[in-house]
């Protein structure tokens, strides 16, 4: 920036875009400070080095806004779980799957986990229903991703958001 470049010829850029040519660095510095502007060095590996006649702050904050705007559109998606149990009253049942639509919606993927607690694993198909049956309800809205699987004493599937669903458009069902 300004005095602090080292580059004795330079090809200098206007603000707005528009070529001045190849110029000594001296050349450049007044007519930035002419100007009432700083001379940044954009391109150093060129040759000759490119320079821009900008104001400085201007130019850090258009810097600023470009990063920042790569890194917001990138949505992180986590994993939610869901648990249920293979014995479980239908209305604890329904809370739940409301809780994994909320979460579809978000964008998230849900992790559906069944499971079982002492003795209840020698009724293994109750909880493969319950699967099922978790699954099918949210089949409008998600697709399975991960076919259900046994880990120890828990049956785990994974399901994920087929389309993103409006908020609004969720409160009215």
């Amino acid at each position: 920036m300004n005095q602090y470049i080292r580059a004795e010829q330079l090809r200098v850029i206007k603000d707005g875009g528009e070529q001045l040519g190849v110029m000594s660095r001296d050349k450049a510095l007044a007519l930035a400070r002419e100007q009432g502007l700083d001379l940044i060095l954009v391109a150093e590996k060129a040759n000759p080095p490119v320079a821009k006649i900008i104001d400085f702050s201007k130019f850090k904050y258009q810097q600023s806004k470009k990063t920042k705007s790569g890194t917001t559109k990138t949505k992180a998606t986590n994993v939610k779980e869901v648990r249920f149990t293979p014995f479980m009253a239908e209305n604890d049942f329904n809370t739940r799957l409301e809780r994994a639509r909320e979460f579809l919606a978000d964008g998230h993927k849900v992790k559906l986990v069944v499971k079982f607690t002492g003795r209840q694993i020698t009724r293994k198909e109750f909880g493969i229903s319950q699967m099922d049956k978790a699954v099918q309800s949210l089949s409008d809205i998600a697709k399975l991703e991960q076919d259900p699987k046994w880990l120890g004493k828990l049956y785990v599937g994974q399901i994920k958001p087929t389309k993103q669903i409006k908020k609004d458009e969720q409160d009215q069902n």
